[in-house]
């Protein structure tokens, strides 16, 4: 069994952002636990079919090898135990290496995130990503209507995120909510040598690129920042990323364009934004996951 040392990438993963279990979760919002319990047992030995999340996290597993756990993937599901079963055995039969879980049984489970040490949560429960974001935590609603993702890039973990709210503070976002876009263009070129303050998903941006540095001939990173930010805004979030010495290997500033058809062509593993209507857009071509946080979901 492994430790969680301090270089180690952590990704806390709910069941259905990891498999799908929409037909099981219909019985388990219907409000009859024992029924959704007695159809999980009932097929115990059939191995769930692979989620929205599964191709972003077979292929961060495969940055372990025999010597070296660089990566670790734990449940954390408001599950019962006995569900539990069924999720690990899934997980063997589709060669996810799976040795941790918190099962909670209809609680929230995001207190348990500070002591898993989790650098990223991904749950299909809004509920508990908003209160892992509000404790701090990097944490996403896996859209489980979303596509799953495509198979062109077996040898590269692919992500995208969106800028403000997500990699960045909202800090100038809520420029442009109370004051409009002239406005916000113009904070941002005055700004353009101040670093942005951090967002909710620079720690996470981090541990990838703490894990890229460590290198395996298996798998490598791509990333990509899409953002509504257009020139001259687009200055400071260069910079920004420059300060915090990380960088990205594709930038989009699309002004206002719509996400998703940039989102197809690069062909992320999963792409992070903070505004439903990008990540809606978005999970038509992609696997998506809304970041729930900042002035534009208090708004919502």
């Amino acid at each position: 069994m492994s430790v969680f040392p301090d270089d180690k990438l952590v990704v806390a993963i709910s069941s259905r952002a990891l498999f799908n279990f929409e037909e099981e979760n219909r019985f388990f919002e219907s409000g009859d636990p024992k029924a959704y319990m007695a159809l999980q047992l009932e097929r115990l030995d059939e191995p769930a079919k692979p989620g929205i999340a599964f191709s972003l996290i077979r292929k961060l597993l495969a940055f372990n090898d025999t010597t070296t756990q660089r990566v670790e993937v734990v449940i954390l599901s408001r599950n019962d135990p006995v569900s539990g079963m069924r999720i690990f055995r899934s997980g063997h039969h589709n060669q996810i290496k799976l040795e941790r879980g918190v099962f909670t049984q209809g609680r929230s489970p995001f207190r348990y995130l500070k002591p898993l040490r989790a650098h990223l949560f991904l749950s299909a429960n809004a509920e508990d990503v908003r209160e892992a974001l509000a404790a701090g935590h990097p944490a996403a609603r896996v859209v489980t209507e979303s596509v799953l993702a495509g198979n062109n890039y077996p040898n590269e973990v692919r992500i995208a995120f969106d800028g403000d709210a997500v990699l960045f503070s909202d800090e100038a976002e809520r420029v442009y909510q109370s004051e409009g876009l002239d406005a916000f263009q113009q904070h941002e070129l005055s700004k353009a040598l101040q670093p942005l303050p951090e967002g909710p998903f620079k720690p996470f941006l981090a541990a990838l690129h703490r894990l890229q540095a460590a290198g395996t001939p298996a798998m490598k990173i791509r990333t990509a920042l899409v953002t509504a930010r257009s020139a001259p805004a687009h200055e400071r979030a260069i910079r920004t990323l420059m300060q915090w010495n990380i960088q990205v290997d594709e930038a989009m500033f699309l002004g206002g364009l719509p996400k998703g058809e940039f989102l197809r062509e690069f062909e992320p593993d999963f792409f992070f934004d903070d505004q439903t209507r990008h990540v809606d857009h978005a999970a038509r071509h992609v696997p998506a996951g809304h970041v729930s946080g900042g002035i534009t979901n208090q708004r919502s």
